[in-house]
């Protein structure tokens, strides 16, 4: 094609499948993977029940970052690396746009403003000590700002949308990999004996299904723990869980905001006000508002939920087991900090409340 071609601003005819070329096999390779661990997951519960004598779902997300870390010699070929990036930085940012139709501010506002003011008080801590506990143990602020987001917000997707609007730098795959297992295990955990804290704390089914939804850092993990208390306690705990969920712009924002304008690594910032932060929140609205049909509405759910696991599976084939194991145990500490910190606010301020 002419240089005079491209200046006029023209499309040539086979430019769509030019790209489709490039982005299928890396494409294809994470979609492949996120259905094969959407298959793994139910054997999981089935197998830890007849080990353990009780069932301990590993999620689909989990098996699709560990399995492709164990691919990553396959997808580090050239061929497979546009459509792996195009998962984590493009898939990424829709698919968590899309989750905010399963949120409805009617559900957020019935919490009441005590509630409400002690989630993102909690929330708030925690990120900044992700970051104070980086410097502590002499690690980067980027990867506090990971840590900190994803036990503040919801998991591994809050930190593969915190990592989104970081500037780049040579371990954020491996950390953000690192940090998405390890606040799922920590929220596996914290499904099966946080129940156990609100009993012994005494906490009514009101109480009990705020502090679950305030503290577990995945949906999944406070969906199973609620429910497994009481239908009051599992709607409660959900209804304060997509409360955080909903924090996430607030948070991506913040974050991006303040590595645009503090640090040595100010200049390499992306623009503070991710997009797809906004759209989440216009996906909210529009739930809240019900001018969506079912149907539609289900079929862009399924999409989102489609779309997170391709790009947590094309984040783990992009991702080294070496680079994740070889981290160190500073890391783990971080993590486990801010997950104490929001495990304690809730509790002292739920205590101190009754």
């Amino acid at each position: 094609m002419s240089l005079e071609k491209i200046a006029a601003g023209k499309r040539p005819a086979n430019m769509d499948f030019v790209k489709l070329v490039k982005y299928a096999p890396g494409l294809a390779l994470s979609g492949a993977l996120a259905y094969v661990a959407v298959q793994i997951e139910p054997l999981t519960t089935k197998a830890t029940l007849a080990a353990f004598g009780k069932p301990i779902t590993i999620t689909a997300p989990v098996l699709a970052l560990v399995i492709g870390m164990a691919l990553h010699v396959i997808a580090s070929q050239p061929a497979f690396t546009p459509g792996l990036t195009l998962s984590i930085k493009k898939i990424l940012r829709w698919a968590i746009a899309l989750f905010g139709l399963k949120i409805a501010l009617t559900d957020i506002l019935a919490l009441g403003f005590g509630m409400a003011l002690m989630v993102v008080v909690s929330m708030a801590f925690t990120l900044v000590s992700g970051v104070i506990l980086a410097r502590l143990f002499g690690r980067s602020d980027l990867l506090g700002a990971i840590a900190g987001g994803a036990t503040a917000v919801c998991g591994a997707s809050a930190a593969l949308a915190t990592a989104s609007v970081l500037p780049d730098y040579r371990e954020k795959e491996s950390d953000t990999a690192f940090v998405a297992i390890t606040v799922n295990l920590l929220a596996t955990f914290a499904m099966v004996f946080y129940p156990l804290v609100c009993a012994a704390a005494g906490f009514d089914p009101r109480a009990t299904g705020v502090f679950l939804g305030a503290t577990i850092h995945d949906v999944a993990q406070v969906v199973g723990a609620g429910y497994a208390v009481s239908d009051t306690v599992g709607n409660t705990a959900t209804v304060v869980k997509l409360f955080r969920v909903f924090m996430l712009l607030p948070v991506v924002t913040g974050v991006a905001w303040w590595f645009s304008t503090k640090g040595a690594d100010a200049h390499k910032a992306k623009v503070p006000v991710p997009v797809f932060a906004i759209m989440f929140v216009v996906f909210v609205i529009i739930n809240t508002i019900g001018i969506l049909p079912p149907t539609p509405k289900m079929i862009l759910i399924e999409i989102s939920r489609w779309g997170l696991l391709i790009a947590i599976a094309a984040l783990g084939l992009n991702t080294s087991l070496r680079s994740v194991f070889g981290v160190g145990p500073r890391h783990l500490l971080i993590v486990l900090g801010a997950t104490v910190v929001i495990f304690v606010i809730p509790l002292v301020w739920l205590v101190i409340a009754r």
